[in-house]
């Protein structure tokens, strides 16, 4: 079978489904759907198709693309379309996570798996509120206890809805925290000599220095300099 015929299968498949769907799962369910045929439809094929249709639904006539976020791919709307969409779901879809809630998100994103304890150490309050309310909303989960601890505490993961939320495939799509850091260091001007266009100014500052005198331009007093 070509490709060309099995995208629109692909397509109706993504779109009807309420998770993401990676390739394995794609071509199980294509093959399961053309059980008849002789010849399988391969992973390759399947991964050929998915770039394909991605690429269709890039450009700007339509609303939506299909991209890989929550650990597969899914149709979802463009940025572009945020603000009309939102007015579908009312306020639980423009409510904002609180500065505490990302901060504890944000530990448990880059520590994965972490005890409450720990988070709390780095945080240095209690995180027992933004830990519940990260729960409710299920962007993480509870994904065991941590045997090496005394009292042996539960540990928390990010979850797939978390992936959802921030639109990525995976944790590894996560910035890395040399790249944050980097973007905030601010580097010292180097001022050359030749950066001046009057160099007569930078003469007369060479000749006082030699000469002992005042800067060019220093016209104050000796008590006003001693006020200032």
């Amino acid at each position: 079978m070509e490709i060309s015929e099995i995208i629109p299968h692909i397509e109706a498949l993504i779109f009807a489904s309420d998770k993401a769907l990676n390739a394995n799962d794609v071509t199980e369910l294509i093959n399961n759907a053309f059980g008849f045929l002789e010849e399988r439809i391969t992973l390759d094929q399947v991964e050929s198709a998915l770039n394909g249709i991605q690429e269709k639904y890039a450009t700007e006539f339509y609303p939506f693309e299909l991209k890989q976020s929550g650990g597969g791919w899914q149709f979802l709307t463009k940025p572009t379309f945020h603000t009309t969409i939102a007015q579908l779901n009312g306020d639980k879809f423009l409510k904002r996570l609180s500065n505490a809630a990302l901060e504890s998100l944000a530990i448990i994103a880059y520590k994965q798996p972490i005890t409450k304890g720990e988070v709390e150490a780095i945080r240095g309050v209690n995180s027992d509120y933004s830990i519940q309310k990260l729960l409710e909303k299920e962007l993480i989960v509870i994904s065991g206890r941590n045997e090496l601890l005394p009292g042996k505490p539960l540990v928390y993961s990010t979850s797939k809805n978390f992936m959802d939320y921030f639109g990525i495939n995976s944790t590894d799509d996560l910035p890395k925290i040399k790249e944050v850091l980097a973007e905030q260091i601010v580097e010292a001007t180097v001022i050359k000599p030749e950066d001046f266009t009057d160099h007569s100014v930078m003469d007369e500052v060479a000749n006082a220095s030699d000469e002992g005198g005042d800067l060019p331009g220093n016209d104050l007093s000796a008590d006003d300099q001693e006020d200032a």
